[in-house]
């Protein structure tokens, strides 16, 4: 049974999470992206310890609270998954029995106006998940030039019109600076051609390009996949979600790299077969497991995502 649930938050996969990491008493696990802890409260409740890490300082001081009655259980740091050894370089914790990343913004973000991610509320344009880094999506939109502004929102956002996006940004701010949510809205809704009913609002793409840029999440997730694999345990486990392909493709990639299966890139040999890695892991599942139709009915955001494990072999 799932623990009691801060309002507004619900937890995705939270099943096949469980179900994945398989936890119990003595076994210890790194939630790499607390959040408001849904996840981690699961893992506590079946008596694991868990060390909740996130960047974003507001998510980890609401996650210690919802958590506190887990006591030494949970201990919390303000950091960035992808510094997993450094973070691991403590007593105990030098291999761990499972290890859960969440990748993307969460719905706590998303619903705080004040935090910059959504156009759905006006609010400042800031993006930033941790907001001691310095960058903002408002230094962005003002003051970048529009051929590296138009590539952002073309390979970070998909947007097919990212040109026409980049170029009325620039126009935009000779007038007057691009500094909350609803302007910049405003700006890419005027750009992008509507023909008919839009399943998705014309500025998503360009909001979601600029939090990529803002917050670097695409950097580094193959080599998290490989330092993760490092610090598990033999059978323990690695779970990944993910929400979009951006974020998929590279974790897939890594896993398959880690599980012994060349991919393209990989070199070759005298008579060009290419060479198979030393395997690492087991993938648990051939093809990621995604939500089910009740869970998207009930949890609309959790539509997109994908969830993919492995477990490191002896």
């Amino acid at each position: 049974m799932m623990p009691d649930l801060p309002p507004r938050h619900t937890p995705v996969l939270a099943a096949e999470v469980l179900t994945a990491l398989a936890p119990a008493p003595g076994k210890r696990f790194v939630d790499g992206t607390v959040g408001l802890g849904g996840h981690s409260a699961a893992l506590l409740a079946a008596g694991a310890q868990v060390l909740a890490i996130d960047r974003d300082a507001g998510a980890l001081r609401q996650a210690a609270e919802r958590l506190a009655r887990y006591g030494d259980q949970v201990r919390f740091v303000h950091a960035d998954f992808r510094s997993l050894k450094t973070i691991l370089n403590q007593p105990g914790w030098s291999e761990v029995d499972g290890i859960l990343v969440d990748l993307g913004v969460s719905s706590w973000q998303l619903d705080e106006p004040a935090r910059g991610f959504s156009f759905r509320h006006d609010g400042p344009l800031d993006m930033r998940m941790d907001t001691s880094q310095p960058v903002t999506a408002a230094d962005i939109v003002n003051t970048w030039e529009e051929e590296p502004l138009a590539e952002v929102i073309r390979q970070w956002g998909e947007e097919r019109y990212a040109r026409r996006v980049a170029y009325r940004i620039v126009q935009a701010r000779r007038q007057t600076p691009i500094r909350t949510t609803g302007q910049l809205a405003a700006i890419v809704r005027q750009a992008v051609p509507q023909r008919g009913p839009q399943r998705i609002d014309p500025a998503t793409r360009t909001f979601q390009a600029l939090r990529i840029a803002v917050n670097r999440e695409l950097d580094g997730l193959e080599t998290f996949v490989s330092e993760a694999t490092d610090v598990l345990a033999p059978g323990g486990r690695l779970v990944v979600i993910t929400f979009h392909s951006l974020e998929d493709r590279p974790i897939k990639r890594a896993l398959r790299r880690e599980a012994g299966i060349p991919d393209d890139d990989a070199p070759t040999d005298f008579w060009g077969r290419r060479v198979t890695p030393t395997p690492r892991l087991r993938l648990l599942h051939r093809r990621p497991i995604v939500p089910t139709a009740a869970e998207v009915a009930s949890n609309p955001r959790a539509r997109s995502a994908k969830l993919r494990a492995a477990e490191r072999l002896p």
